[in-house]
This record gives C-alpha cells, structure tokens and sequence, in this order.
C-alpha cells in the first residue's frame, strides 16, 4: 500500500484531503506542524511549508505541494524543492488522486530500473540460481516479508543483505538476530526493548525493532523464537506497531521482516511450536536455497571465486586447482555446503606450498573411498565425519543432555561446542527433564 504523508496547518483542509485520499485506498499520516518524513512514498504539502521542506535534507520522497495563493515565484521555488506536482487550491479529490498516481508511477519506475541493475551477489549460473536471482529481483523492492529456507552454510543470511541493498530501505539500518543466540528469557527484551523494573537495576531500553525502523530486521533461525516473542512479533506485523516488556504503551514502527531457518516450519506448526498465524504472515514470499551439491557446475564456479578471494586475502599470490582437485571439488557431497566449501578451500591456501591446489590439501572424502568408522551405523546418506557429526547431535539432541552427547561422541563438552560453532548446529531449548531412574531399576 503506497503511505502518503500530508503537512497542512489548517486542519479542515487538511482533514478534507486525508478523507479524500483514504477513500481511494491510500494509507496517509496527517501532520498539522512539520515534525518527521520517515518511510513515506510521496510528501503533499500545503506550499506554505515550503521553506522548512526545503532545510530538510533527508526528504527522499516526491513531493506534492499545492497553493490557493498560487504565483511563478512560489512555482519556481516548488521545483527547487523538487516538487512533481505544483496545484492550485482548491483541488478536487480526483485531481489529487492522480497526481498522487503520476507519483507513484514514477516512484514504481525507478525502483524497477534500480532492482533490475543490482548485481545480486550470488555466485552460481546454474538453473536454480538464476531461478533464485529473478525471484530475489521480484521481491527486492516489495515490503513483502520474506522466507528463506536452506540448509545450514547455504548462504540465507548473504540473501538477507542482498535483500536490503536492493530494496528502498538501502538507506536504513538492516539489523540482524540469531534466534537461537540468545537466552530464550531474554530474547523478548532484545528484540522489543524493556521498561525500568523489568530487569533488576535496569533502565529504559530500545530493542533491536526499535533500531530497525525505517528499515531491515533479519530474524536468522526464526523458528527457534519462543512463544511469548512469538506474539509480539506478530503485533509488530499485523499493526505496525510494538510495546517493550514491562510497558502497556505501543509506538508505531515500519520495518521490513526477513525471517530464515534451516527448520521445516510446518512441521513445527503440527506440534505446536510455532504459531500458524505468524508463519503465513511471514510466509509470503518464500525463497528456498539449494545445498551446494544440487548445483552442479556451480560448485567449480563458486570454488574458483573463493580461491580467488582466499589467496589475495592471504597473500598468497595467484593459485588454482589441480585436475585431480577438481574432480574432487565435483564428486564430493559438501554436507556444510557453501560454508564447508570455503572453509576448506582456505585451509588448503594455507597448508599449499605452490600455486597448485591437489585434492589431497582439501582434506575430504567422496562417497565412494570413504571407509568404515568404527561404532558408526551404515547409513547411505552419511558422506563424512562431519556429516555424521552433524545427523548424529541432530538426531540425538532431544534425549542426551550436552554433556551426554559430548560422552556418546567420546569428545570434551567444550569441544562439541565448538563444532555446534563451526557447523552451524543450532542448540534445541533444553526440554525440563524428570527425575532420573535409579540405576538398576
């Protein structure tokens, strides 16, 4: 919905105006006394504002201006206010209407123009790339919330940027939160923000919503947000509007909501873990990153750039892969995907002794010569240690504590947190476990 903001000190005209424009289904902020022009598609102001319109340097919207005392002198300043439309008073609703429109056509114009040139950062020209590269263009410049699902290491949070760039809130904040990163008792003053008396010794606070106004908030592993935050965000959604813990006040917000998980939301819908009303509010654009081993020549392609990249980072000159490498890089599943895939490629930078990459340096194994761990069931689908690290915490998170994983895997806790770290293995909110049986009972 196109949001219009209309300065007119004299408030009949000015509620007249608004009445006008509602109806025709615009969303419009009435103001009486120049106070904020924040997060609006267009400006209509009485040109007697004209001056104060003039000093404020952060208006980035078209401008209406419109005069019952209408002349050249005040016609030439409306352009050097780089006004779009100059009307005389009295205006009918009509003509308002589609001077607002003409606007709005030319906003639509550039945005379109803007979006279809953003180089979208996404190495890859496989055919599910170029499939994500159109959608993310179509989306990009829409308030629409976005989904992204994808596996861990496939790159949600690079799209979230990418995103943001690309949208008319570029020159805003885009703020970003890891769901599962923050104490679930904490997290609803995080991202709401929290009055005096709600922690002990606390003050006033703004959350991390409050800081994204105008812009870009990014929900990284949404699906770990708990119930109570749950809630909230949807208030935040649904009325634009969002009240700290321990207040019974609201304030209005405009923020622009990209949510990821590598989580299947709507399995967590059937067990009650995630709000169906929040998930179709967020789910109105979803776009799904493919894991790297669906993309084919891709991952040569994407190999070459980090290696490129890798190797000027770390000065080491020009370097390429091996033949043998190469087949390697091809043949190998990549359970970590695009972030195992750079992780590897910068050890072996590191470890090379010559401008040549061999398969060797890569430190991985494809299916078919990966043999046989000891005390690790055969499974198909498992391709490496890490791969079987990864299925195995998954699989087992929700009836070990850490401790107890960390035993069963034969590794220190402190080490299991480790590799929760680098492979992106979101801890579960620890169920309230029962009292334990007495051994032999």
């Amino acid at each position: 919905m196109t949001r219009l903001l209309l300065f007119d000190a004299d408030e009949n005209r000015g509620n007249s105006l608004r009445a006008s424009l509602q109806a025709s289904g615009y969303q419009v902020d009435y103001q009486t006394q120049l106070a904020e022009i924040d997060d609006v598609d267009c400006v209509i102001s009485n040109a007697d504002f004209i001056e104060p319109l003039l000093n404020d340097v952060e208006l980035l919207p078209p401008l209406i201006l419109y005069s019952s005392n209408a002349s050249i002198v005040q016609a030439v300043g409306a352009i050097k206010a780089g006004a779009s439309e100059y009307l005389t008073y009295p205006i009918t609703g009509d003509e308002l209407i589609a001077a607002v429109e003409r606007s709005a056509s030319h906003i639509e114009h550039k945005r379109l123009k803007r979006v279809a040139s953003f180089d979208f950062p996404m190495i890859g020209s496989s055919a599910l790339m170029t499939d994500l590269k159109i959608r993310m263009q179509k989306v990009a410049s829409t308030e629409s919330a976005v989904l992204i699902q994808g596996e861990s290491g496939t790159g949600k949070e690079l799209v979230a940027h990418a995103l943001h760039a690309a949208s008319e809130r570029n020159q805003r904040p885009l703020i970003t939160l890891n769901c599962n990163a923050i104490p679930e008792r904490l997290i609803e003053m995080e991202l709401f923000g929290h009055n005096s008396g709600s922690l002990r010794h606390s003050e006033n606070r703004s959350g991390l919503i409050d800081a994204a106004n105008g812009g870009t908030l990014f929900l990284d592993e949404v699906g770990e947000l708990p119930p109570e935050a749950q809630a909230r965000l949807l208030r935040v959604l649904q009325e634009g509007e969002v009240r700290p813990v321990g207040s019974s006040q609201t304030r209005k917000i405009s923020v622009r909501l990209i949510a990821a998980t590598h989580r299947n939301l709507e399995n967590l819908l059937q067990t009650g873990q995630f709000r169906e009303d929040l998930y179709y509010r967020l789910n109105v654009v979803t776009l799904k990153l493919p894991p790297l081993r669906d993309r084919g020549t891709d991952i040569i392609e994407l190999a070459n750039w980090l290696l490129t990249r890798t190797s000027a980072r770390l000065k080491r000159g020009s370097m390429a892969f091996s033949s043998a490498a190469i087949d390697l890089l091809n043949e190998y599943h990549w359970p970590g995907n695009v972030r195992e895939l750079e992780n590897a490629i910068e050890r072996a930078v590191i470890l090379c002794d010559t401008s040549e990459i061999d398969a060797d340096l890569l430190a991985v194994q494809p299916k078919s010569s990966q043999t046989e761990v000891p005390g690790v069931i055969d499974d198909p689908d498992q391709t490496s240690l890490e791969d079987y690290f990864v299925r195995f915490v998954q699989d087992n998170e929700e009836q070990f504590t850490e401790t107890e994983l960390a035993q069963k895997l034969g590794i220190s806790r402190k080490s299991l947190w480790e590799r929760r770290q680098r492979l992106n293995i979101p801890r579960k909110k620890t169920r309230k476990r029962g009292p334990r049986r007495p051994e032999g009972s």
